[in-house]
């Protein structure tokens, strides 16, 4: 499967002009959470969902703005003690936060919620860190039953590298949640796959780890921070370049490698201008590198 480009809103500096550019140069699908954009993102793309009612959206439960914790505070789903952690999973602030998402993104529908880094919520205990999931995953069946949510998921940084939880754990966790049945609505996880975060990769082309475990179950796979924040950009000489495809550019070079990814379904990017984003869009709609290719990359990088 060749793996598309979707808009990733986190560090995007112009929300609302990076969506309309997006959506205009065919992306289906945008990603984004109520704590991005110091709160912001949401309502922000707000207009350009509702111009494009086909165009996907993902977004996320868990991280929130001390704003949103003081709504939260005053709605009487979190305590105030609960509010300053930012962040929380407790099964009725997940049900009132799907709600605002609904209210901000001019939704009446979130085609996936993904819990956000859910390996916060309790740091060193595994037992409550699986309760606290399996919960959480109780309430988003229930809104996919009640035509609120198409499906949900997770999206991590560490979580499935630190061993905080695995793919084939949270298919069971869905299943508990969805009584005990194996149509649940477990749909979608989110990781970051970059020439810096290679783990994912290596897994993969070893036929084992979180992206195989996922496409193999038909989950999508929402590849994060393909340039790692940028940083990448200076850490890739011309040699690297020509190894991964002669002619790209050094972010395109990057972009090429997590997009090929096997199981990689999109590959997300906070482009901040219009030639970022077409530079980006014309390598992705390029054939993907083939597997030999992948393994020369990662072993020059891994012995570097």
């Amino acid at each position: 499967m060749t793996a598309r480009l979707a808009l990733g809103t986190y560090r995007c500096r112009n929300i609302p002009e990076a969506a309309a550019r997006a959506v205009a140069s065919g992306a289906e699908w945008i990603d984004t959470a109520p704590n991005y954009g110091t709160g912001r993102a949401q309502s922000q793309l707000a207009g350009t969902l509702a111009a494009h009612p086909s165009v996907h959206v993902s977004t996320k439960v868990g991280y929130f703005t001390a704003s949103t914790g003081g709504a939260a505070v005053n709605a009487g789903v979190l305590t105030p003690e609960e509010a300053t952690a930012g962040h929380s999973l407790a099964p009725e602030y997940v049900r009132w936060q799907i709600r605002r998402n609904c209210l901000e993104l001019r939704r009446d529908r979130l085609d996936v919620v993904l819990l956000h880094n859910p390996e916060r919520a309790h740091p060193g205990d595994r037992s409550a860190l699986y309760r606290s999931i399996r919960d959480a995953f109780t309430v988003l069946e229930e809104e996919v039953a009640a035509g609120r949510v198409g499906g949900y998921g997770v999206a991590t940084w560490h979580g499935f590298e630190e061993g905080a939880f695995s793919v084939p754990l949270l298919l069971a966790l869905a299943a508990e949640a969805a009584g005990g049945q194996q149509h649940h609505h477990l749909a979608a996880v989110q990781l970051p796959v970059s020439l810096v975060m290679m783990s994912p990769i290596e897994q993969v082309l070893d036929g084992r780890g979180p992206i195989r475990d996922a496409a193999t179950a038909g989950l999508r796979v929402m590849a994060s921070a393909p340039l790692h924040g940028g940083e990448l950009l200076a850490m890739v000489d011309q040699e690297l370049v020509d190894l991964i495809r002669p002619g790209l550019t050094p972010a395109q070079a990057c972009i090429l490698a997590a997009a090929s990814c096997p199981g990689v379904t999109q590959v997300l990017m906070a482009a901040s201008s219009a030639p970022h984003w077409k530079e980006a869009a014309d390598v992705v709609a390029q054939p993907p590198l083939d597997i030999a290719r992948l393994r020369e990359i990662t072993g020059v990088l891994s012995s570097a």
